[in-house]
């Protein structure tokens, strides 16, 4: 199973839609993007995040440029991903029972001046 963003031509694909895992296993989730997700000499040209959310809540930023954890998040948590790759993932080692909720990933890229984001 699988689920596809799009925001223009680019696309993100993200796998396995439910992952069902006890406390203490470890999960990774994969994140396929169309377009090359890397940092330029500048910053971030082409930047690739991943969120949690859960139900009644806004998402919350876990990993962004790849594998930088957000300030507070776990250090459970993982990004990893080759600079301008297409393949990525978040990997969870030792889940807990709070880690339950929503996770996506999200790219954004800056073509011709403008910042596109997928959904």
């Amino acid at each position: 199973m699988s689920f596809t963003e799009t925001a223009g031509q680019i696309s993100v694909t993200q796998t396995p839609s439910v992952a069902a895992v006890q406390p203490g296993e470890t999960v990774t989730l994969n994140c396929q993007t169309s377009r090359g997700i890397g940092e330029r000499s500048w910053g971030c040209g082409d930047c690739l995040a991943w969120y949690l959310q859960k139900p009644g809540e806004a998402p919350k930023l876990l990993i962004y440029y790849i594998s930088s954890r957000q300030s507070g998040t776990p250090s459970r948590f993982s990004g990893n991903g080759a600079n301008y790759g297409t393949d990525f993932s978040l990997t969870i080692s030792g889940v807990q029972t709070e880690d339950a909720g929503h996770y996506y990933c999200q790219s954004a890229h800056y073509i011709s001046s403008n910042w596109v984001f997928t959904q």
